[in-house]
């Protein structure tokens, strides 16, 4: 997830042997930048590769109700970021009643 593309294209051995294990080791390390557990992990079991990107959450604040709790309720945005989205619209709903 970080933009990288694999393009890769090797050409068949002259002789039609295998490929040596030196060319097998640079495809993982330079190019798929993985380890031979990791690589047949996700070939064998569909494991992706750690690449190092968060996870997203499981359900993320709408934008508009964030900006909303902010800007308008007033909340600081630690105690936003660690609503769910139930708490947040109970939040903004506790606020429009009361200020109306």
């Amino acid at each position: 997830m970080d933009g990288r593309i694999l393009r890769t294209r090797i050409s068949h051995p002259v002789d039609r042997t295998g490929y040596g294990k030196s060319i097998w080791k640079h495809i993982l390390r330079d190019q798929l930048d993985v380890d031979e557990p990791c690589f047949w992990s996700c070939v064998q079991d569909g494991v992706k590769p750690d690449r190092g990107v968060p996870a997203p959450q499981a359900e993320a604040l709408p934008a508009d109700l964030v900006h909303m709790l902010l800007s308008r309720v007033g909340l600081p945005e630690t105690e936003v970021a660690a609503m769910t989205k139930a708490e947040a619209i109970a939040r903004l709903q506790q606020f429009w009643t009361e200020n109306s």
